[in-house]
């Protein structure tokens, strides 16, 4: 039992060691500068998931808020739309399932801002919807995507594609990359200035 599950853990950190090895990390540079010029523009970033994705984007969300810079009133004004139960409820009750990130962007962003999806497929609809909005508003879109990508791939401004077929570390890459944002940003982040004013 132990040596099977022991197998097990090599073989997925073998998994996941490769594919960050092969990884051209230039492709990050592009999402790392966006962040960076809504952070000291005051424009917001929007994120977005399913599943696992979700839990990423809120956990995302508090980073990039505070621990981005630890000073009260320094962060970039972020938003989660997987956050809100009583809004995707009301909005999957009422429009459908498919609508629930692409209605709340609709209202609350501007063109300008910025959203970044999580999907290990590159299809759900409701991931496919929220680009397609943000592409009718002007709102600039990331997709961080596993497997073959999808139709994500193609919908959103920038695809950063692993091809990897694997979920658990499709989610572990949506952290990895933006954990290495975070850091990126956390390091320059005297840079922003005195956003409160």
């Amino acid at each position: 039992m132990m040596a099977a599950a022991i197998d097990t853990f090599e073989s997925y950190a073998t998994r996941l060691g490769g594919v960050l090895q092969a990884t051209d990390w230039n492709r990050i540079t592009p999402l790392a500068d966006a962040m960076m010029a809504c952070w000291k523009e005051k424009r917001q970033v929007f994120l977005a998931g399913n599943g696992g994705s979700a839990g990423n984007a809120n956990h995302l969300a508090n980073d990039f808020l505070y621990p981005v810079s630890k000073i009260i009133g320094s962060g970039i004004r972020v938003h989660a739309l997987s956050a809100n139960a009583a809004t995707l409820t009301c909005l999957a009750n009422d429009e459908g399932y498919d609508k629930v990130f692409s209605a709340q962007l609709a209202v609350l962003a501007n063109p300008g801002d910025l959203l970044i999806v999580f999907s290990g497929s590159g299809n759900s609809k409701n991931i496919l919807a929220v680009l397609e909005e943000a592409k009718r508003m002007g709102v600039e879109s990331f997709a961080i995507l596993a497997f073959d990508g999808g139709r994500a791939k193609a919908l959103a401004d920038h695809p950063i594609h692993f091809d990897i077929d694997d979920m658990q570390i499709a989610e572990d890459l949506q952290m990895i990359v933006c954990n290495m944002v975070l850091q990126y940003l956390f390091s320059r982040r005297n840079d922003v200035g005195d956003v409160r004013t």
